[in-house]
């Protein structure tokens, strides 16, 4: 049976935005709970694309939001603890617990679900990926046999209105050298698209059932690699300083301290494993993973903003 109704949890955030487009392109109905809906009014002028006003921790809310739906997309996640009760346990674990009871008690019996590279409950080097792997084992083991639950672990995704590689833009454009921590650390960038390409997939095929899948973009950089492209992108002759691993703790512990955890030393931890793929999930799903050249310097450039005026002026 075709899927004709899904709720996407966070789906005001980055992927979720382009989720729900895509989902609500082919036809897809999509319920988006959401704390502040009224923040967010671009999705709400989307057709089949309706958001509501929910707390996702209160247990009746979240089963009103999946009542009548096909299947669920637990795209939530925090890659910092904060100081209003945000913490990794509370975001991953338990609210991926909630999500898994109020698909029971309302019959929903599909879910994907959003995981991380290097996610693991046991062996995790962060309390992030140690918490993301937690909720990835919970969905995948505590959802049967009532729920057919696929889930993902992308590298850093990258898009138009990514945090990634805009938020490098924005530090670039600061006087003075650039210190970075981690500088040796390796990504495998995967693009927004490729990640959305991949759930709409999965959310009708029985093969994917039970499966977990990297995500991972075609070619693999150092994180200085990304920042000099980066810089390269935006036509910046900025000097990158690799800070070497005690100055890059201490950055990260200064920081951490900071309002909004610009780094944190849990950030510093997740980076001291590679986030790259040892098998090709995207291929497995019939998709050729798109390179960031093809992609990136259009919209750190504004390139394709230009292109789309040009054409405009053209039809006029």
């Amino acid at each position: 049976m075709k899927t004709g109704r899904v709720c996407i949890l966070g789906g005001t955030g980055f992927v979720g935005r382009h989720l729900a487009v895509r989902l609500a392109a082919e036809g897809v109905s999509c319920r988006i709970p959401s704390r502040h809906p009224q923040r967010n009014r671009a999705l709400q002028t989307q057709d089949r694309i309706r958001l509501l006003r929910t707390d996702l921790f209160d247990q009746s809310q979240l089963e009103d939001a999946l009542d009548g739906c096909d299947a669920a997309i637990n795209l939530v996640g925090i890659l910092n603890e904060g100081n209003s009760g945000q913490n990794f346990l509370r975001v991953h674990v338990d609210l991926g617990n909630r999500l898994l009871e109020a698909c029971k008690n309302t019959g929903v019996g599909r879910l994907l679900h959003m995981s991380a590279l290097n996610a693991s409950e046991t062996n995790g080097p962060s309390e992030y990926l140690k918490s993301k792997g937690e909720a990835e084992n919970r969905a995948l083991t505590l959802g049967q046999p009532q729920i057919r639950v696929t889930s993902f672990r992308p590298s850093v995704i990258f898009g138009r209105d990514d945090s990634f590689f805009n938020r490098f833009a924005n530090l670039l454009k600061l006087p003075g050298p650039f210190p970075l921590a981690c500088p040796e650390a390796r990504f495998a960038p995967v693009y927004v698209g490729d990640v959305v390409k991949a759930m709409t997939h999965s959310l009708d095929d029985k093969g994917t059932w039970g499966r977990h899948y990297p995500l991972c973009g075609p070619r693999i950089f150092t994180l200085k690699q990304l920042v000099e492209y980066t810089a390269r992108q935006l036509g910046r002759q900025k000097k990158i300083i690799g800070l070497s691993d005690s100055a890059s703790r201490l950055q990260a512990r200064v920081l951490g301290m900071l309002p909004g955890k610009p780094f944190s030393y849990d950030n510093y931890l997740s980076l001291q494993v590679d986030s790259v793929c040892d098998t090709d999930g995207l291929g497995k799903l019939g998709i050729a993973a798109t390179d960031i050249d093809n992609v990136v310097p259009y919209y750190l450039s504004g390139k394709g903003e230009k292109e789309r005026y040009q054409r405009l002026r053209r039809l006029i």
